[in-house]
């Protein structure tokens, strides 16, 4: 349990780290408002994370329940998704462009547009079916508990990575604009990291 919890967690930490609307938005939010409003963001965010677990806790556990073949079918299929994600960010250009020119909004604002951002994304919970199932280190012990476990784990790692994209917006922001590899880094980084979470799915 503890070894696959750390292993989710490195690849939750990869994943927050790599360049995607939900932390660039944090990150132009905490340089054109401040640090507070790039947290409000964040905790927004994380905050969907809830429902989002909570359907595929009680959703994906049921089908492991009627079937074990179904839900490696759905490992194979989230396996298939990440390897596509992978393809997508090959494909896609390395420049990263931060704007700093994001409206002035109120902190409960901010908060509520996080959470509306994560909700209505259906990639988030398709990203969620992918990403969870590999992970669970006891299918014949209690599956829904083991979902909150890996929800709570991921929302905990998120939360502090965003947040530290909040704390230190300026100097990252120079950073991506001072070294020109930087958008080439981070792309291979997630490329890496989804073709190294697709390969664990489909270890027996």
């Amino acid at each position: 349990m503890i070894e696959t919890l750390i292993s989710f967690s490195i690849a939750t930490l990869a994943l927050a780290i790599s360049p995607g609307p939900d932390n660039i938005y944090v990150l132009t939010q905490s340089l054109a408002n401040g640090t507070k409003s790039g947290i409000a963001t964040t905790a927004g965010l994380i905050s969907g994370c809830i429902v989002h677990t909570t359907l595929l806790a009680f959703g994906l556990s049921a089908i492991l329940i009627a079937s074990e073949e179904i839900f490696y079918g759905i490992k194979v299929l989230g396996a298939c998704y990440l390897l596509y994600l992978a393809y997508k960010v090959y494909k896609s250009d390395s420049d990263i462009s931060v704007a700093n020119n994001a409206p002035k909004k109120s902190y409960l604002q901010l908060f509520k547009t996080g959470v509306i951002m994560n909700l209505v994304n259906p990639k988030v919970m398709i990203f969620f079916l992918a990403f969870f199932p590999g992970f669970l280190w006891d299918k014949e012990g209690n599956t829904i508990v083991q979902f909150y476990i890996l929800g709570i784990v991921f929302m905990i790692v998120s939360f502090i990575t965003f947040s530290s994209i909040a704390l230190a917006a300026g100097r990252i922001s120079k950073l991506l604009i001072e070294w020109k590899n930087m958008g080439v880094v981070l792309k291979w980084l997630q490329i890496v990291v989804f073709v190294g979470i697709a390969t664990f799915i489909l270890l027996p």
